[in-house]
């Protein structure tokens, strides 16, 4: 996948899969498509880029955000 995501995007879709599945425990772990997420959008705000290209994630990553733009899509 050579599309690119925004920063906003990126939060977005962490904000979604934190409503599909709340942190749980005592340390309020994330879910692990959040958990994918939080550390691109971490590497982009340190780095202070906009945007970064969704091939460059992981796979987990890759298909929180495949999903998440399918279920954006369908609203």
């Amino acid at each position: 996948m050579n599309e690119d995501i925004t920063l906003t995007d990126l939060e977005s879709a962490i904000n979604f899969w934190r409503q599909q599945s709340p942190s749980v425990g005592d340390e309020m772990r994330l879910c692990p498509e959040a958990s994918a997420l939080a550390t691109p959008y971490a590497f982009m705000i340190l780095k202070k880029r906009q945007s970064l290209a969704v091939g460059d994630l992981d796979p987990t990553a890759q298909a929180a955000i495949d999903h998440w733009r399918t279920k954006r899509a369908s609203l």
